[in-house]
């Protein structure tokens, strides 16, 4: 006749049986669970309804924020200041000053420029350094002057981008699509006769139709204005022979400052 077990091997056999998954004692006799109140539901009836997925935030628009804040802008000095405190574009993060325009508001001629470069950042200007005075040769040369004091002989000028890009590389074209209702503004805000978009970036950033090699030379419109594509200083300093091809777009610029003013 075998002996009963003691307390501790009973315990030890208890243990082995918990540690291979027995966690529930066996009875005597059948037990039938579904009938109990407390049974677990029916596979069908357990399945869970998959959580909610958290609500998805919308990201800002950049583009209609900038086209409100344009909008809203009664005058030249309002546009300044909401372009300024525009938080989308980082590139006025990163650059010196804030470059708004130049020359002489209400000119019949009005400038659109590539972004600032390091001499424009350092002197919060336009045009600075050896290509402001090339400009102001160019624009002589037809009769106009940055610093001329009446309309009809005065330029207003102001770059397609406020800010330089580092390293003065190419700047990113949403960041020109998010300033571009800015520049809209600033066009309808200055009320110039007729816009010379001067430089590569800011022929990208207002023409269609190709770069401004193939434009150059031929009228356009921007926003209901005639619009002249022309090579910009800093290109004619790093392309000299360029000069002749700058020389006919100018004579272009003057006739038809010529033919409104008959």
């Amino acid at each position: 006749m075998e002996s009963a077990l003691d307390y501790w091997s009973a315990r030890a056999l208890l243990d082995w049986q918990i540690e291979m998954g027995a966690d529930e004692a066996m009875l005597d006799a059948p037990l039938d669970r579904y009938t109990l109140t407390d049974a677990r539901p029916a596979m069908a009836a357990t399945k869970q309804a998959a959580p909610h997925a958290p609500p998805r935030l919308e990201e800002p628009d950049p583009v209609a924020i900038a086209r409100a804040a344009a909008d809203a802008a009664p005058d030249l000095e309002a546009l300044a200041d909401a372009m300024e405190g525009f938080e989308f574009c980082d590139l006025g993060r990163g650059a010196r000053s804030f470059v708004f325009a130049g020359g002489r508001v209400q000119a019949r001629v009005m400038l659109l420029l590539d972004p600032p470069h390091r001499e424009e950042d350092r002197a919060g200007v336009p045009v600075a350094g050896p290509a402001a005075v090339l400009l102001e040769r160019m624009l002589g040369a037809i009769g106009l002057s940055v610093e001329a004091p009446d309309t009809d002989s005065a330029v207003y000028m102001a770059p397609v981008l406020p800010w330089r890009s580092p390293g003065d590389r190419a700047p990113d074209p949403k960041d020109l699509a998010m300033m571009r209702p800015f520049l809209d503004r600033h066009i309808e805000l200055a009320g110039p006769e007729i816009l010379v978009v001067m430089g590569s970036v800011a022929c990208a950033a207002l023409m269609k139709g190709g770069g401004l090699h193939r434009l150059r030379g031929r009228w356009d419109k921007v926003l209901g204005r005639p619009a002249l594509p022309i090579f910009s200083p800093a290109h004619l300093m790093a392309n000299p022979l360029a000069k002749r091809e700058a020389w006919a777009d100018l004579l272009l610029l003057r006739s038809l400052l010529d033919g409104e003013a008959r």
